[in-house]
């Protein structure tokens, strides 16, 4: 695998991704990383980021974030709003299948 190489593929609920590994897998640098979850806007913030442990969703709220920042040139808050947006919309249709599996 050459060090421009995403990863694709999904991640078991009960796996979890480094700080290095999240930010390879989503094509930045792990400042990139760091900044957000210091700011807020990305996971809990509450731990050493350098030892924190980032979840599938994490990854999936970072790859919407980087889309959302380079397709849009939006800055950092714009992007986690949106993926804030998104994510509820995500749990909302999840509701809406489970009591009517027709939709």
């Amino acid at each position: 695998m050459q060090p421009n190489d995403a990863l694709i593929g999904h991640l078991l609920d009960d796996e979890s991704l480094t700080l290095e590994e999240l930010a390879h897998a989503c094509g930045v640098a792990p400042a990139w990383v760091v900044e957000r979850v210091q700011a807020g806007l990305f996971s809990d913030g509450t731990v050493t980021v350098e030892t924190q442990r980032f979840s599938s969703l994490d990854l999936r709220r970072a790859r919407r974030m980087i889309h959302i920042e380079r397709g849009y040139d939006a800055v950092p808050e714009l992007a986690a709003l949106v993926a804030d947006m998104l994510e509820e919309m995500d749990r909302l249709r999840t509701r809406l299948r489970a009591l009517d599996p027709d939709t």
